[in-house]
């Protein structure tokens, strides 16, 4: 097989693979947790078999899913926090587009996070620390990388921006989750609460020396 055949076929092997994410992103939309191999390789147009041949089991799917999205919200708080603002500002933008993101898709989010919900009598359904705990932490380590190139916090630097990495995802997990579920209060309302939770020594701190603003 030339290399050009080989491309040919990589190609094609993506493009269907995309197609069935968005097959599947439609049903996680509808159903959430719930959503079924079933259900999934029905919207595809296809037999279940075909697509455990793609994924290898709904644990598969489930992690492409997961990176699919992971993805697209990182960029989205890459993008706030290069905003051209100020830093309070900006703060601000990333804890509401990641408020945003949960809020326009609660089954989605719902699916990656509680997948457990979807569990049917007699299936355990997904072990949340094995599969939803990689997202989180994928994402305190990203924000970990930003805080440490743009943040001057002195000598132990590097473990500080990974305290603060995990910890501002966490944080915004946590309160996320249980805003989503009660509304207690507006997005912007929650927004602000939680900058004022950071803000003291995120204030106080100043820019690193030849890096980017934070």
């Amino acid at each position: 097989m030339d290399t050009t055949q080989r491309t040919d076929q990589q190609r094609s092997a993506d493009r269907r693979r995309r197609e069935l994410l968005e097959a599947a992103d439609r049903v996680v939309l509808r159903d959430g947790p719930g959503a079924s191999m079933n259900a999934i390789a029905a919207e595809a147009g296809i037999t279940k078999p075909i697509l455990y041949r793609h994924f290898g089991d709904k644990g598969g799917l489930y992690a492409a899913l997961a990176k699919r999205h992971t993805d697209a919200l990182l960029g989205a708080l890459r993008d706030a926090l290069d905003a051209p603002a100020e830093r309070r500002e900006r703060v601000e933008a990333t804890l509401d587009t990641y408020l945003a993101a949960i809020e326009a898709r609660p089954q989605v989010y719902r699916f990656l996070m509680h997948p457990a919900e979807g569990a049917s009598p007699g299936d355990p359904g997904f072990d949340i620390g094995k599969h939803s705990a990689p997202l989180l932490r994928r994402m305190g380590e990203e924000l970990a990388e930003v805080i440490e190139e743009r943040v001057d916090l002195g000598p132990a630097g590097q473990q500080l921006a990974r305290v603060w990495g995990h910890g501002i995802v966490g944080m915004m997990h946590a309160a996320g989750d249980w805003w989503l579920g009660e509304r207690p209060c507006s997005r912007a309302e929650l927004v602000r609460a939680l900058a004022d939770l950071l803000w003291g020594r995120l204030a106080a701190a100043g820019d690193k020396a030849g890096g980017p603003s934070f």
